[in-house]
């Protein structure tokens, strides 16, 4: 919620998102508590394991279906090409390369 820091996150300093479209993350395998696929981040692709944790299965209000799970993996930001840095006093610099990534995800199943 700060349009000056979302702002620059989406320039080439580092998602380049007006060139390099979305990031995706297309599965290969999941074997019920870690998923292999590939996750691509301005145009650079690499095979990452996410470690998935799976919270239930429950009816909501309507009827449907839903599952939750919670995903978990840590990347290095430069192996995709994000290296935007600024250099601190003391020889430390702004940005740390290793990212955490945590995906929460609800899903209903479609009964079409």
């Amino acid at each position: 919620r700060d349009e000056q820091r979302d702002g620059h996150l989406r320039s080439a300093d580092f998602f380049d998102v007006e060139n390099s479209g979305p990031m995706t993350f297309k599965s290969l395998s999941f074997d019920g508590s870690k998923a292999t696929g590939e996750l691509t981040i301005k145009g650079n692709t690499n095979v990452v394991e996410l470690d998935v944790e799976f919270f239930g299965e429950d009816k909501d209000p309507w009827g449907g279906t839903r599952i939750g799970f919670e995903a978990t993996t840590e990347i290095n930001r430069k192996d995709y090409g994000v290296d935007f840095n600024i250099p601190l006093d003391g020889g430390k610099v702004l940005v740390g390369d290793k990212v955490s990534i945590t995906l929460e995800i609800e899903a209903v199943l479609n009964q079409a």
